[in-house]
């Protein structure tokens, strides 16, 4: 029996060692008691040990899973195009490109967190039904994580939502996923009619909606809500620390002829004003209704660096007018270069203690700007500019990336490691933005492959000044490159020897004698189980000859079975390596590989019973 399902050239040990070896590395990714790294690079070295004394040859002889094959995962246009799309996704955070779309989905989603994420996730879905689906969780990766952080939900509990309402859009239109291509042409070399454009969105609609509630209202409570130290090291501005703050309302604010209501400013969220300085007038809450503020007003404000920066994104001549660059001879330079923030405390000793800010010269002697000062004994309400410093206090200071690392040798401040930034850069933000359009626009029409439009994009983000090389270096993610890698040299290993047909017709052997409608439940579950152990375009092409061969064999409509492995076959939940979009939420969600098992076998017993129901009531399908 199992001579006759191998590959020609394969041996039975070949095909039972790569099945050993899925079996032990779905355990390891799942345990994680050795790091995924580590799995991956055992993984891939004992393939290339093993196939390198036991050789699969092909009919000239050559090894078909040499060294080269097992490795070119590496080189694989699907990594490659992940790795380069992150770049770009990464380009836009830096320049705060994402914050107006952010700010549209929670203006339309209110102050309602669930009705945001309704908003933001729908219209992922809908996306995806026509477009390609990896730029479009490219596209709303940065929006989600700055939406959760409007709403004060941890991304965690977002980014695997993100990725399954993607691949549920991509399951109703022929357009919708690659996969969905694949079995079309799958059929035409069959000798049969090609899928029609909208053949199943009825059906693909029905498990898109019946998925798209799990995902909504039940996966988030099953991922971790990771609000960690680490997370908040990784990110200092979720600290709520208070700073006090001094805003001099420049020319071309936004600010300017803006009332107070109820006492407070709405253009100035989160950020509570003590006190305005209008000439040598002092004005203290609660504010006039008919008071309006005008240019070179003084605000002395108590906010959190998070508010501050939003404050700097959402009105950059605000702060910006002061924060320019200092040559060594005094002259300001408008910012061009990477601009950081930072805290720093002044320690027991310091020669900055018991002077103010312009007594000490702090931002011509360390061009360095300090906005704002954060005092934890009590709150004080005079200008920032004329408090007396004290041991303890931390500075909130902005300056060029070498400036900042700079104050590392100044001994009168101590720089907290982990407090730097990169601030959002606003002068980048179009062309960032332009470059991103462009991207998802081009691999959108077919113009060109979305591989090449990626990386020419991420090449041309850093040649634009909107990354530097080393942002680019932090966007990739080290553990989508081995899991990739291993993944696909495991799945390529499975098919040459054999592994995976051999699994799917003892499966089906089981099924002999029984109702078409079971059996294509169960030739449903069997797809969907491989499409997260191997590629779901590997599955589509290897299913679709199978299903078509059971149609016939039942005497159904061969279609049936094809728009069954279109369904199955995007059902790539359960695994990161299922699906790009999978592989494209890792790093921003934090997730382990247990998380995606965790929320997506749910997920695919919930499709299977739907499928099952729906299908065989939808094209008639006698018991």
């Amino acid at each position: 029996m199992i001579d006759s399902v191998v590959a020609s050239s394969a041996t039975p040990l070949q095909m039972w060692v790569v099945l050993a070896l899925v079996a032990g590395s779905l355990v390891l990714y799942g345990l994680e008691r050795i790091s995924l790294e580590l799995t991956s690079m055992a993984l891939i070295a004992t393939l290339l040990l093993f196939f390198n004394f036991f050789p699969l040859p092909d009919a000239d002889g050559n090894n078909l899973l040499d060294a080269g094959a097992l490795m070119s995962g590496f080189a694989n246009p699907a990594l490659l195009t992940v790795l380069s799309l992150l770049v770009v996704g990464q380009g836009m955070v830096l320049t705060g490109g994402v914050s107006y779309i952010a700010g549209l989905i929670t203006e339309h989603g209110g102050k309602n967190a669930s009705m945001a994420i309704f908003v933001g996730l729908f219209v992922v879905m809908l996306m995806s039904a026509f477009l390609n689906n990896t730029p479009v969780v490219v596209i709303f990766i940065p929006i989600i994580q700055a939406l959760s952080e409007r709403i004060q939900r941890s991304p965690s509990a977002l980014m695997i939502p993100l990725s399954y309402v993607a691949i549920l859009g991509g399951m109703t239109t022929l357009i919708g996923s690659s996969t969905n291509l694949l079995v079309s042409s799958s059929l035409i070399e069959l000798g049969m009619p090609a899928l029609e454009f909208f053949e199943f969105t009825v059906i693909g609609s029905v498990l898109a909606l019946v998925g798209f509630v799990y995902v909504l209202f039940v996966a988030p409570r099953l991922l971790p809500a990771l609000a960690s130290m680490r997370s908040k090291l990784a990110n200092p501005d979720s600290s709520g620390k208070q700073f006090i703050a001094q805003i001099t309302v420049g020319p071309a604010s936004q600010m300017i002829g803006t009332r107070p209501v109820a006492g407070f400013f709405k253009d100035l969220p989160n950020i509570t004003i003590q006190m305005i300085v209008r000439r040598e007038h002092a004005d203290l809450p609660p504010f006039d209704e008919d008071m309006e503020i005008q240019a070179g007003d003084v605000l002395v404000v108590a906010a959190t660096r998070k508010a501050l920066t939003e404050a700097l994104q959402k009105d950059p001549g605000l702060l910006h007018a002061e924060a320019a660059a200092v040559h060594e001879g005094g002259e300001e330079i408008p910012q061009k270069s990477t601009q950081l923030l930072a805290e720093v405390m002044l320690p027991p000793g310091s020669r900055l203690i018991g002077f103010n800010l312009e007594q000490i010269g702090f931002r011509y002697q360390y061009k360095c700007l300090v906005l704002g000062i954060q005092r934890r004994s009590r709150m004080i309400r005079t200008q920032m500019t004329e408090i007396r410093l004290e041991a303890g206090d931390v500075l909130l200071v902005q300056g060029r990336s070498e400036d900042v690392e700079a104050l590392r040798t100044i001994r009168d401040v101590v720089l907290l490691e982990w407090s730097t930034r990169t601030l959002p850069r606003p002068f980048h933000a179009r062309r960032a933005a332009a470059i991103f359009l462009g991207v998802i626009a081009v691999a959108a029409t077919g113009l060109v492959p979305i591989m090449v439009s990626s990386f020419i994009g991420a090449a041309l983000m850093i040649a634009s000044g909107a990354l530097n090389l080393r942002q680019a270096a932090r966007a990739i993610d080290r553990k989508i490159v081995l899991l990739v890698a291993a993944a696909l040299a495991l799945g390529n290993a499975l098919q040459l020897t054999g592994g995976a047909e051999f699994v799917a017709d003892q499966l089906l052997a089981a099924t002999r004698g029984a109702p078409a409608p079971v059996i294509l439940s169960l030739f449903f579950l069997i797809v969907a189980v491989f499409t997260n152990v191997l590629s779901n375009n590997a599955c589509a092409v290897l299913f679709t000859p199978i299903g078509i061969g059971m149609a016939q064999n039942l005497g159904v409509e061969p279609h049936i079975f094809a728009i069954a492995v279109v369904m199955a076959a995007n059902c790539s939940f359960a695994s990161p390596v299922g699906y790009q979009t999978n592989l494209l939420v890792m790093g921003p969600g934090h997730y382990r590989f247990v998380d995606f098992l965790r929320a997506g076998t749910p997920l695919i017993i919930i499709l299977w019973l739907a499928f099952s129901l729906f299908a065989p009531w939808y094209y008639d399908i006698p018991f």
